[in-house]
């Protein structure tokens, strides 16, 4: 049989109020226990005295015998003393990343730095073939804007458009 140190609730709906309890772990939570060893009211601040109520002797004894506290409870007796602080988790080991999973994110993280390497090494490149560039297109800017003020000097015509729509309106009136 393996004994557990464990809460049972109790009180009313919205309300909760928890006993500290010596059950066998094969029992319902709030089924029978062996011993009541204290109580636990979350409703309380946490600075009032009678938050938790603990019979120190009685615990003491439960855990010599072999009993194991479950983690909420645990925290409760590493702050009264009774046993040394448990180790807490910032995250529930239930919730952690599997192992396959922590597979992908490390590879995704490989396939990330070498996409930010080839997009360095992209970058330096373009950098350097910018200023071949603009020195290959230094002489035909001059040869274009010869062609620009050529283009400004020549009369505009008219668009084919705008010369049928013309024709159009004196066929009408004539």
């Amino acid at each position: 049989m393996s004994l557990k140190l464990r809460l049972s609730r109790g009180g009313a709906k919205k309300r909760p109020y928890y006993r500290i309890v010596v059950a066998d772990s094969r029992m319902p939570r709030d089924g029978r226990y062996i011993e009541r060893v204290g109580t636990y009211n979350p409703m309380l601040p946490q600075e009032h005295p009678d938050r938790i109520k603990l019979n120190d002797e009685r615990i003491k004894h439960w855990l010599g015998v072999g009993a194991k506290p479950s983690d909420r409870v645990a925290k409760f007796l590493g702050r009264a003393e009774i046993i040394p602080m448990p180790e807490i988790r910032e995250t529930p080991k239930q919730s952690a990343p599997r192992p396959k999973t922590l597979e992908r994110m490390r590879e995704a993280e490989e396939a990330a730095k070498a996409r930010a390497g080839a997009e360095a090494d992209a970058a330096t490149s373009e950098a350097d073939a910018p200023a071949e560039e603009a020195a290959a297109e230094e002489v035909p800017a001059e040869e274009a804007s010869a062609e620009e003020t050529a283009a400004e000097e020549a009369p505009v015509e008219e668009a084919p458009a705008q010369e049928a729509a013309a024709e159009e309106q004196e066929n009408k009136e004539g």
